[in-house]
């Protein structure tokens, strides 16, 4: 079941200040295979500051959709703590998970993202109180307007009451438009009709008085004709003097899709007076991913966090999610995933990297600005480093994972990898790196968004080759002319 989400809106100038949490952890792990090198496959430590201390620079929030028990995985922990300085609550906040029987609440997992959220000094953006879907079935067979209305306005008195104060930003009402403009035929469309939204708005005031209240949709990212119709359903709310603040645009898109009228329709909704906030990001494209679609992904997410930047009532961008291991959209889109800006592993992507650029992230451990210098130590020609190698085997044919380390006291600005084949191998392709094949030799060269490699650092790469019997790895390799261990 598709799931949707929602992240918060905060005027600029409130924004709270925020300090860099824990650096991301070096993750273990290497994929073995009989006869190959053994030692932990390590994520890349991140090489820019923490994007949510670039996004406090920018006047924006950078969030991320959250669900508590994923925080027992220390890779997944890390990220959250260092990168963001907002939480939004994947499922925990939604009325299944709140309220499963009338009049009977459940409150652990939504304090878990609360509790959460204080700790890291993080806005939290509470998502969301109305919504046609994960919505328990006592409420979803009430038929009496004056039954459901009172559910309804239970639900939001109990829900943002408990939260007032603590949370910044509310999705009120999700995902109330069809893809041609129309309503939705919700429970609460059938049995309330249209006012349901301007009575669920004016009802969060009263629960919860500090918050910004929002509306949000997917597929109303370019002006279309959803967009529209929120459009105009938002200005008649402003004339009749209801109570709306800001609207999400959730921005599940597909890798090279980006609307050409994205900031045009955020800055459309800004014009109105109102907040705009992009809630649920992310990129999907088909799996296994190419480092082609990778490429784009990156300017996709360059692109939104761009537009964002460039509209004055923007409050921030979330992602819904944190790596594609815990993503939403494998379960919902067959054959499609990889829509997150770090991988399964906790690596991080060329979406992180465009969204760190896109921000003016600062590098941490500036490389080198002459690198043909030999005499400065920051030459990559100076390489101190180690060498993880695995290959996973079928056939005739084999995956390598190959761990880079930077054992060195200053950062690569730039490295390639040469080391030679066992007889009888032939490279096929490779990611994250231009690799190539001379007689036995094989190298690969930083790709655009991975050369700079702090000191203690690391990065993976990754390719496939086909064998004529012998799957093992390489004993002997170089980084930038220099032999590794």
């Amino acid at each position: 079941m598709r799931t949707s989400f929602e992240n918060d809106y905060h005027d600029r100038g409130a924004r709270r200040s925020v300090a860099g949490a824990a650096a991301t952890a070096l993750l273990g792990g290497a994929l073995l295979a009989g006869g190959m090198l053994t030692g932990p496959a390590q994520a890349a430590e991140p090489v820019h500051e923490p994007l949510r201390d670039a996004a406090e620079r920018q006047g924006i929030t950078l969030g991320f959709a959250l669900t508590p028990g994923h925080l027992n995985d220390p890779g997944y922990r890390a990220i959250a703590e260092r990168e963001f300085n907002l939480v939004v609550a994947e499922n925990a906040m939604k009325w299944d998970a709140t309220e499963p029987s009338q009049g009977s609440y459940s409150w652990g997992q939504a304090d878990q993202v609360a509790d959460f959220a204080a700790a890291q000094d993080a806005d939290l953006y509470g998502h969301t109180l109305v919504w046609h879907s994960q919505l328990p079935g006592w409420a979803e067979g009430i038929t009496d307007p004056t039954r459901l209305r009172d559910a309804m306005y239970d639900h939001i008195d109990a829900v943002a009451g408990r939260y007032a104060g603590d949370v910044d930003s509310w999705d009120v009402v999700n995902e109330m438009w069809e893809q041609d403009g129309s309503r939705r035929q919700s429970v609460f469309q059938r049995v309330l009709g249209d006012g349901y939204i301007a009575d669920a708005l004016t009802r969060a005031r009263q629960a919860a008085p500090d918050a910004d209240l929002c509306l949000n949709d997917y597929s109303t990212d370019g002006i279309n004709a959803k967009s529209t119709a929120m459009y105009d359903l938002v200005a008649d709310l402003l004339a009749d003097g209801v109570p709306i603040d800001c609207v999400g645009f959730q921005s599940h898109l597909i890798v090279g899709q980006v609307p050409s009228t994205y900031q045009q329709n955020l800055q459309r909704f800004a014009d109105l007076g109102v907040d705009v906030r992009i809630t649920e990001l992310d990129v999907r494209m088909n799996v296994p991913a190419s480092t082609t679609d990778l490429a784009q992904q990156a300017r996709d997410y360059r692109a939104v966090v761009e537009a964002c930047l460039a509209v004055d009532r923007c409050t921030g961008v979330t992602v819904w999610g944190i790596d594609d291991g815990h993503s939403w959209v494998p379960d919902v889109f067959g054959g499609q995933g990889a829509a997150l800006p770090w991988d399964a592993q906790y690596r991080a992507k060329p979406a992180y990297t465009a969204i760190a650029e896109a921000l003016g992230a600062q590098v941490e451990g500036e490389p080198d600005p002459d690198p043909s210098d030999p005499g400065d130590p920051g030459d990559p020609g100076d390489a101190a480093c180690s060498v993880s190698w695995s290959n996973a085997g079928w056939n005739t044919g084999y995956t390598g994972t190959v761990t880079l380390t930077n054992t060195g006291d200053s950062s690569w600005s730039a490295w390639t990898l040469t080391a030679d084949l066992p007889a009888g191998q032939t490279l096929t392709n490779g990611w994250s790196a231009d690799w190539s094949q001379s007689g036995s030799t094989i190298t690969a060269t930083h790709a655009a968004w991975n050369g700079a490699v702090p000191a203690g650092g690391s990065v993976q790469i990754g390719y496939n080759a086909t064998h004529s019997g012998d799957s093992g790895v390489p004993t002997q390799y170089t980084v930038n002319g220099a032999d590794c261990s």
